[in-house]
């Protein structure tokens, strides 16, 4: 279990209860026709947004965010193609089929297995790319789901003000109606903002930085493993892929 996740949540959630508790705006938080508005507005967005294709990946998305998947440090995937290179330039490219089961990584795995199959370099460049750019592809589109979910929670929040609003003035006159209709037009506004705030726009940040995380790593495998079928020695192996993951830590920074 991710224990940032977690903590992030404990944390949150008692600053967010602490103030309202001590406010005495808590029980006055718990309606149903704000919830709905917000969350079966937003879904019903969401669904309008994305075809089913994408959207039932969203429970793993979700998973990941609290259990996230294990991947080895790409210190130690750089240290086992170097070891792949080393095996190779003693007893040829066929020798490394031993070491395919203790590889750490599936994609890893995948491209050594082409190799030992004498996969042609052309295609096994074009097999890892399309591999890459698939992945690229999946982990943006989960990204965008929860990016979009962040984006139409706070506006339904303001449509459920509105209509808090509408109704305020429809009972202008009946002070106890006031009081519910300008409930309504406040808890919606509330949990528009949070769940935008607290929930999406969260999940979409953690979602992103695991995709760049995975997408690094493959892409560290892929000059690795091109590396090691055109025949390079091990150091000249370990000197590019120190500097291809230099160069991509220091984009990444750039961008940020």
């Amino acid at each position: 279990m991710d224990l940032m996740t977690v903590l992030g949540v404990l944390c949150g959630m008692g600053v967010i209860i602490l103030v309202l508790s001590s406010g005495g705006m808590l029980k006055f938080l718990l309606n149903w026709e704000a919830i709905l508005l917000i969350f079966g507005g937003t879904l019903g967005s969401i669904m309008i947004a994305y075809p089913w294709a994408a959207l039932k990946f969203t429970t793993s998305a979700i998973r990941i965010v609290f259990f996230p998947p294990k991947r080895p440090p790409i210190a130690e995937i750089i240290g086992v193609i170097v070891r792949l290179a080393e095996i190779a330039k003693k007893n040829g490219l066929e020798a490394i089929a031993s070491e395919l089961q203790k590889l750490p990584h599936p994609f890893l795995t995948d491209a050594v297995q082409m190799i030992v199959d004498g996969v042609d370099e052309h295609i096994l460049r074009e097999r890892m790319e399309h591999d890459i750019n698939t992945t690229r592809l999946r982990h943006q589109q989960q990204t965008n789901i929860f990016n979009s979910a962040g984006t139409f929670a706070p506006i339904f929040g303001l449509l459920g003000t509105l209509i808090g609003v509408v109704q305020v003035l429809r009972n202008i006159s009946n002070p106890q109606m006031m009081g519910s209709s300008m409930a309504i037009a406040m808890t919606a506004s509330f949990y528009g903002i949070f769940s935008a705030n607290f929930i999406f726009l969260p999940i979409a940040s953690k979602l992103n930085y695991y995709s760049d995380e995975d997408i690094l790593m493959r892409e560290i495998i892929a000059k690795g493993i091109v590396s090691l079928h055109e025949g390079d020695v091990p150091w000249l192996v370990s000197k590019k892929l120190e500097g291809y993951l230099s160069l991509a830590l220091r984009r990444k920074t750039k961008k940020k």
